[in-house]
C-alpha cells in the first residue's frame, strides 16, 4: 500500500488542471524547503532528525492553521519511518496539507523529500500523518470547516483519514491488549553472556524552556519536545554501542498535556531491548513548574540501528534488564517488535510482495482490519471505471489498471441506507441471494467489527471441486454524512482451518459493499471486486457478455434486502475459541 503518492502526493504532483480546465492547488497546501547546514547536522555529517521532526511539525501546524483560520497545537504524530538519511549540503523539502477535517481536530499529510542539487535527484525520506486540534477563540469551541477533495488523491486521503483517525482513538487500549497477549507468549527474558547491563544506558536531562521554544501561542513547540526527546534516544542508543546510532523509526507520538514558557521539561531515556541488528529505545517527557508535581507530556518508542561503512547494519550487543520494571520493558519490546513487522508485513509491502492471504492473529487484527478497509477505500476513490453492461436496473462496470482487473456492479434499493448495511453486514444471510455462496459460517468474532467467515462455492464445471475461502469481513459505519457504509472483505489464513482435500482453498484480495445513503428511503449499493484466478472463473462471463448471472443475482439481493428490511435482528455471536 505505501507509495510516494500514498501519504500526500508529490511536490510534483502540486498543481492539478480540473475537468473544468481550471489549475487547481490545495488552498491548505504549505511547502517548506530547507538548505542542510553543519549547524543542522549531527557527528556524522548527517541531519539531525530532532532538526528534521521540528520542521515537520511547523510546516504541518502552518498547514492546519490555513485551514482552521486560528491557532493550532499537534495532538500526535502517527509512527515515522525514515527511508534514507540527509546530509550536509542537500536540500529538505517537505509539504503538508490537511487531509480532513473533524469537529475541532484535523488530520494533516506530511511528505519529506530529499533534494541533491548537485546532481539533480529527488527522493522520499518519509511521510507521516499528524493531528491537530483547533485551539478554542473567545466566543467558544471551535468548529472547522470540512475539506472538499477536488482530485482523486485527495478523495483516498479524505477518505482513509477516517480510518486513520479510529486507530488513532483506540490505539493505546489496542495496544495495551496486545502487548499483554504477545508479552505473555514470549517467556522469560533470556540470560545473555557478556549482555550490558540497562542501567548503564539510562539518560536523564532537564531542559528550562525559554521563549524561543515556544510558538506563536506561548506553548512549548511540538517539534522542539520530539527533538529534545530525541536528543535523549541517542544518548541512550549511544551508550549501549558505544558508536554512532542511527534511527529508524518512531512509534506514534501522543501529546497528553501542555507545556508553557517557564516549565522545566524532564527527559527520560532507556535502552528497553536489543536485538541481532537493532534497538529499541524508550523516551518520555515530563514537566514542572517551582514545586508542582511532575505533569506526563509525551512518550515514544524510537529504533536505532548503528551502521558500517557501506550503511549495513551491525550486530549489537545484548541487553539485561533490570528487575521488575526492566524486565517488563524488556518483554514489551519484544512484543512492540513483532507487532511492528506484523504492520510493516500487512501495510508498507506492495501487494505483489505478500502473499492474498495474510496470517490472522491478534497481534495483527488492527491492521489487517485498516489494511481491508483501505484498499477498499481505495478502490472505491478510483474513477476510470467503464460500463460494460446494464440490465435490470443493475449496472456492471469494469477496470483495467497495471495488469489488474476490477470490476463492481451497483444498483439502487427503496431501503434506508442503516438497514441495508445491517442485512449484508452478515456474510451468512448471503446464502439466501448468492448462489456463488453455497455455505458460509462464522469461525471467529474477532470483535463487533470483524468477524472472519468460512466460505464454500460451488464448482463451475461439471465434477470438479468447489473452491472454499477463509475471510476477514471488517465493517464501518459512517464517520459523517459525507462517508458510506463499508462492508470491506479479504482473505486471512487460521491455523485452525487449512485447506481440505474436498475444496480447492480460493482467496479474495479485495471486495465489499459501499453503500450510500441518496435519501432517507434510497439507497446505492455498489459491489467492488479486485478479481483473483480464484474468483475470476465465477464473473468472466458476465464481463465479456456471454452471461447474466451478476445481474439475477443482484436482483436476487434487491428481493431479499425489500422481504427482511423490517427484520433487524442482533449481530452474529461469536462462536466457542477454536
Amino acid at each position: 500500500m505505501e507509495s510516494p503518492e500514498l501519504g500526500v502526493g508529490s511536490l510534483k504532483d502540486a498543481l492539478f488542471i480540473l475537468e473544468s480546465g481550471e489549475v487547481y492547488r490545495n488552498p491548505t497546501e504549505v511547502k517548506m524547503s530547507q538548505i542542510v547546514l553543519p549547524c543542522h547536522a549531527n557527528h556524522c555529517g548527517k541531519l539531525s532528525v530532532g532538526q528534521l521532526l521540528k520542521w515537520m511539525d511547523s510546516t504541518a501546524c502552518l498547514s492546519a492553521e490555513r485551514h482552521a483560520g486560528c491557532s493550532c497545537i499537534t495532538a500526535s504524530v502517527d509512527d515515522i519511518h525514515f527511508e534514507h538519511t540527509i546530509g550536509v549540503g542537500q536540500v529538505v523539502n517537505i509539504i503538508a496539507k490537511v487531509n480532513r477535517a473533524f469537529t475541532s481536530s484535523m488530520e494533516v499529510g506530511i511528505l519529506v523529500t530529499c533534494e541533491d542539487l548537485y546532481i539533480g535527484k529527488e527522493w522520499k525520506v518519509c511521510h507521516a500523518f499528524a493531528s491537530f486540534v483547533a485551539r478554542r477563540t473567545e466566543t467558544g469551541k471551535v468548529q472547522l470547516k470540512q475539506v472538499i477533495p477536488h482530485t482523486q488523491l485527495e478523495q483516498v486521503e479524505y477518505s482513509l483519514a477516517a480510518e486513520r483517525r479510529r486507530m488513532r482513538l483506540i490505539h493505546v487500549e489496542t495496544i495495551t491488549d496486545l502487548l499483554s497477549n504477545c508479552a505473555a507468549q514470549l517467556g522469560e527474558c533470556q540470560e545473555h553472556k557478556d549482555a550490558i547491563p540497562a542501567e548503564k544506558t539510562r539518560v536523564e536531562s532537564v531542559e528550562l524552556v525559554l521563549p524561543p521554544h515556544a510558538n506563536h501561542q506561548v506553548s512549548t513547540f511540538g517539534g522542539q519536545i520530539m527533538a529534545w526527546m530525541e536528543n535523549v534516544a541517542t544518548i541512550a542508543a549511544s551508550r549501549l554501542c558505544n558508536a554512532h546510532p542511527t534511527l529508524r523509526s518512531i512509534d506514534m507520538f501522543h501529546f497528553r498535556g501542555p507545556s508553557h514558557i517557564g516549565d522545566r521539561l524532564v527527559l527520560k531515556a532507556i535502552v528497553n531491548n536489543s536485538f541481532k541488528t537493532s534497538m529499541e529505545v524508550g523516551v518520555c517527557a515530563e514537566a514542572y513548574k517551582g514545586g508542582d508535581p511532575l505533569r506526563h507530556i509525551n512518550s515514544a518508542f524510537m529504533t536505532f540501528e548503528v551502521l558500517d561503512g557501506d550503511r549495513k547494519p551491525c550486530m549489537l550487543p545484548r541487553i539485561r534488564p533490570e528487575p521488575v520494571d526492566g524486565k517488563r520493558r524488556y518483554q514489551e519490546a519484544l512484543a512492540r517488535k513483532k507487532i511492528r513487522l506484523d504492520r510493516k508485513y500487512i501495510i508498507t509491502s506492495k501487494q505483489t510482495q505478500v502473499p492474498l492471504s495474510v496470517p490472522w492473529d491478534q497481534s495483527n487484527q488492527m491492521y489487517l482490519s485498516l489494511n481491508n478497509v483501505s484498499a477498499l477505500k481505495i478502490m472505491v476513490a478510483k474513477t476510470n471505471w467503464v460500463l460494460t453492461s446494464e440490465k435490470n436496473k443493475v449496472s456492471l462496470y469494469t477496470l483495467e489498471e497495471n495488469q489488474v482487473l476490477c470490476f463492481k456492479v451497483e444498483m439502487k434499493v427503496n431501503i434506508p441506507a442503516d438497514q441495508t448495511f445491517h442485512l449484508l453486514s452478515d456474510l451468512r444471510k448471503r446464502m439466501e441471494w448468492d448462489r456463488h455462496y453455497e455455505k458460509c459460517e462464522v469461525v471467529l468474532q474477532a470483535d463487533e467489527e470483524d468477524t472472519i467467515y468460512r466460505v464454500a462455492s460451488p464448482s463451475i464445471t461439471k465434477g470438479g471441486k468447489g473452491q472454499d475461502f477463509i475471510m476477514l469481513a471488517s465493517r464501518r459505519q459512517p464517520c459523517d454524512a459525507r462517508d458510506p457504509y463499508l462492508i470491506a472483505v479479504r482473505s486471512v489464513t487460521l491455523p485452525t482451518h487449512p485447506p481440505t482435500d474436498d475444496y480447492t482453498r480460493g482467496e479474495v484480495l479485495c471486495a465489499g459493499f459501499c453503500i450510500w445513503e441518496e435519501s432517507s428511503s434510497v439507497t446505492k449499493i455498489t459491489y467492488y471486486n479486485q478479481a483473483t484466478p480464484g474468483v475470476l472463473p465465477y464473473i468472466s462471463r458476465d464481463i465479456v457478455g456471454l452471461s447474466s448471472s451478476y445481474y439475477c443475482i443482484f436482483s436476487a439481493c434487491s428481493d431479499f434486502l425489500k422481504a427482511n428490511k423490517t427484520c433487524l435482528g442482533a449481530p452474529p455471536p461469536p462462536p466457542a475459541a477454536p
